[in-house]
């Protein structure tokens, strides 16, 4: 299709069975005709903690990356599981090191199935923060957003006042890079639970907003 310029696949192969890649030989001939120097195969890795990176994983990562494919990762962050400053920073530091830039780091959508591992925003903000601290500037460039139903917002700036947000993408062209400020709430998992500064009450409408018990 001449009109598609990126294909994107994402994937947790290299880190739930990287031998699907190792043990195939046709696997690198097929990518390597299909990411050419102008139009390349993106594959989003699906790494959520350090004991993934495995020797394995590398190499099932190495033979992408010499296929031509180009790599990067998007992790949700967990209780529990991968939300203290320390597994987040030797997390980006190893998938640094086998050539994988991490890209997003998502905020976990508190719904029924979900709930038991959301981290607050405000904590899961800090935290990311203080991994930051501990890595190279190569490790600390991904950017932590939610998957919200309005559009992704990434959340960049945390005062004792307020949360600070701005739509990376957007349903509404309307609010393409707009950028929300709303007051801190530190038991507050998503957007719906917060307050914008100027809104009275939370009287707007979301559609679809997240359910914390399930489909209705």
């Amino acid at each position: 299709i001449k009109h598609v310029q990126i294909i994107r696949i994402g994937t947790k192969l290299p880190a739930f069975n990287p031998f699907r890649i190792i043990d195939d030989p046709e696997l690198p001939s097929v990518i390597s005709r299909y990411s050419t120097r102008q139009k390349r195969i993106y594959f989003m890795m699906h790494f959520n903690h350090p004991r993934e990176v495995t020797d394995k994983a590398a190499l099932a990562v190495d033979i992408l990356m010499r296929s031509g494919a180009v790599l990067t990762n998007q992790t949700p962050i967990l209780q529990g599981i991968n939300h203290d400053p320390e597994t987040l920073a030797e997390l980006m530091k190893k998938l640094s090191y086998i050539g994988i830039p991490p890209y997003y780091f998502f905020q976990c959508r508190p719904t029924a199935g979900n709930k038991n591992y959301a981290v607050p925003i405000t904590e899961t903000y800090t935290n990311l923060e203080k991994a930051k601290s501990m890595v190279s500037g190569l490790a600390k460039r991904p950017k932590y957003v939610m998957s919200h139903a309005t559009g992704k917002i990434e959340i960049f700036g945390l005062t004792d006042r307020h949360i600070y947000m701005r739509y990376h993408r957007a349903r509404e062209l309307a609010d393409e890079s707009r950028m929300l400020i709303c007051h801190r709430d530190d038991n507050a998992y998503w957007l719906d639970d917060l307050r914008e500064v100027g809104e009275q009450e939370k009287d707007r409408e979301i559609p679809h907003p997240y359910r914390s018990y399930g489909p209705e």
